[in-house]
């Protein structure tokens, strides 16, 4: 009796592997809570994950995010979720709104570039957390913030000042780029934490939001957020002062999403595209989103092709 429970359960624990791991790389890749606005960072031999948390109530329009995630995984299928290493309101200067972010690495510190709301500045404002780890904790690194709403006269709006994507060049020198309705970007001093020129713009085809800046086989590539309901598109330069070259929608609508928001990394020898969906059923949508991973590929020319959403994701 004992060994054929022992048999049992053996085969049980085995049939629970087996169908988890059947899962593994599937989109969405987290399926136990709503993430939103991921940026991915490749840090010895380790992908980390980061995004917003939505923890928006079903019958909420609107977003409520208090707190940034982070997950980690050596192959893209199996991820590790760490302890919440930075909220909204580890900024003293912040009311809150744990909107678009990326996590980026420099002289062996983490710098987190985070989308808050101000307190006392009226509309969104960019911080900066730092760490000695990839999955914290982090804290304010400035105790204010970078970049506030009334530093930026493009629009007439509270909400341009988002959205943040830091690159580092070949040269050690660190870009910040931001916004909305208008792109906005600047050079950072060594410190990455204040800024090292004027606040100058990037003339794009119908600009949204979610600007992201990568390299390859020396082209600078920038996608961003159009339109509305949101598509990705993106250009290409030779340098990030630009000029930069449109090349045309890079992903289309994401299922049962207003928004999209994008990583391109280069893990392991392959290329990929981190995207944001409502997918979880039943309750996802536009402030219940979730993560995804694609395949992505280039042309000989440089350009890339357009990626193809699926369920099946890199699986």
């Amino acid at each position: 009796m004992i060994l054929k429970f022992k048999n049992i359960a053996a085969t049980a624990l085995l049939s629970f592997y087996i169908a988890g791991n059947a899962q593994t790389g599937e989109n969405p890749i987290i399926k136990d809570e709503f993430l939103g606005d991921p940026a991915a960072l490749v840090h010895k031999g380790k992908v980390y994950l980061y995004a917003g948390h939505d923890e928006a109530p079903n019958d909420f329009n609107f977003y409520k995010m208090n707190e940034w995630k982070v997950y980690s995984s050596s192959d893209l299928k199996t991820w590790d979720k760490h302890p919440v290493p930075l909220k909204a309101s580890d900024f003293a200067w912040a009311s809150g709104d744990a909107w678009a972010s990326q996590v980026i690495e420099k002289n062996g510190k983490f710098y987190w570039y985070v989308t808050v709301s101000h307190k006392t500045i009226p509309g969104k404002s960019i911080g900066v957390a730092v760490s000695d780890s990839p999955i914290g904790p982090f804290k304010d690194a400035l105790g204010k913030a970078l970049i506030t709403n009334d530093m930026t006269k493009k629009t007439t709006i509270d909400w341009d000042d988002i959205d943040p994507t830091v690159y580092i060049d070949d040269k050690g020198q660190g870009w910040l780029f931001w916004g909305n309705t208008v792109c906005y970007y600047a050079k950072l001093k060594n410190n990455m934490t204040e800024l090292d020129s004027e606040i100058k713009t990037v003339d794009l085809p119908k600009f949204t939001e979610a600007p992201y800046i990568h390299k390859k086989n020396g082209w600078y590539y920038l996608s961003y957020a159009t339109g509305f309901p949101e598509k990705i598109a993106y250009a290409m330069s030779k340098s990030l002062d630009g000029p930069w070259e449109y090349k045309g929608i890079l992903n289309e609508l994401a299922g049962n999403s207003n928004t999209n928001h994008q990583s391109i990394i280069e893990f392991k020898g392959k290329d990929y595209f981190i995207y944001h969906n409502g997918a979880i059923e039943p309750n996802g949508g536009s402030f219940r989103r979730s993560v995804a991973i694609e395949h992505l590929y280039y042309n000989k020319d440089g350009s890339i092709k357009p990626i193809i959403m699926t369920t099946k994701g890199i699986n």
